[in-house]
């Protein structure tokens, strides 16, 4: 794990140098590239999750895929219906499932009930860092997606709240010792650097470093290891094949949403639903892939 979190820290800081030598055009390009590759890889393998965690035979594929596809539908039409209900969850589920990767390993003994809102408001002071730097812009998308005008979205006393819940929670674990000191340091130093990068960058630039490498590369690595036993070269191949059908899927997927939708609704707004769309079970996935490792 220390070889990834120096690697997140330099690539962090290879990300920022980027800010400086392109405009925000090709800022753009190079993040929906990333998302759109890394990003979408690292949720598109939950098939095979599912199947190492009910441990079944090849013969419940298909029902395992159409449970799947389903949530998925169902989950875009609640976004097309129902966008600023499905707006406010897609934000909680994120929340969750970002809190969940970073800090899982280092909170394994930890209760369960505290941990689980851990898990909730770092995730959530994440992405609410996003926001704070970035309110025009999450203004406008907000607006794109639900229909509905913010004046204020009151990102600097959210960041208050959760600094305070982070902190309570924090002394509590180190209290009883179910924190070290030394890992406490150095998720206050990642929070510095995330800070640095989503001041510097633009709206998806700032979110492409974070999603990318401090999210989707560790939890590739992750499910490589639950689903394979070892993270070595040639399972990190096998679960590249493994993923890539349904990589080709989404992306494929995604287009069609773009040119049916795309006289109604914003890039963004189709970009953002569908991200969510697989979100709502990815996270649900992960979940029962972190309680059956623990």
């Amino acid at each position: 794990m220390k070889k990834i979190y120096r690697f997140s820290i330099v690539s962090s800081f290879l990300g920022l140098w980027i800010t400086t030598l392109f405009p925000e055009d090709i800022e753009l390009f190079l993040g929906f590239f990333l998302i759109f590759t890394f990003g979408m890889i690292h949720g598109s393998n939950d098939i095979l999750i599912v199947n190492k965690l009910l441990k079944k035979s090849q013969s419940n594929f298909i029902k395992i895929l159409a449970t799947y596809l389903l949530v998925v539908s169902v989950a875009v039409l609640i976004f097309y219906w129902l966008p600023a209900i499905a707006l406010v969850l897609f934000v909680g589920f994120s929340a969750y499932h970002f809190g969940e990767q970073h800090w899982e390993e280092s909170l394994v003994n930890t209760h369960n009930i505290p941990k689980r809102i851990y898990f909730f408001a770092y995730g959530l002071f994440v992405l609410f860092m996003v926001f704070y730097f970035n309110e025009s812009s999450v203004k406008m998308i907000v607006n794109e997606i639900s229909g509905v005008t913010l004046n204020e979205l009151y990102t600097k006393e959210v960041l208050i709240i959760l600094s305070v819940t982070l902190l309570c929670i924090l002394f509590y674990m180190l209290k009883r010792k179910e924190i070290m000191s030394n890992t406490l340091a150095k998720e206050l130093f990642t929070l510095l650097v995330l800070v640095i990068i989503f001041k510097s960058s633009s709206l998806i630039w700032g979110f492409t470093i974070y999603f990318i490498i401090w999210h989707s590369i560790p939890s590739l690595m992750e499910q490589v290891k639950f689903a394979y036993g070892t993270l070595e070269k040639n399972t990190i191949v096998n679960y590249t094949k493994s993923a890539f059908p349904y990589w080709l899927v989404s992306l494929i997927g995604m287009t069609i949403l773009y040119f049916i939708f795309k006289d109604e609704k914003h890039f963004y707004s189709l970009f953002f639903a569908f991200i969510a769309a697989v979100t709502f079970p990815h996270s649900i996935v992960m979940l029962k892939m972190f309680t059956e490792k623990k």
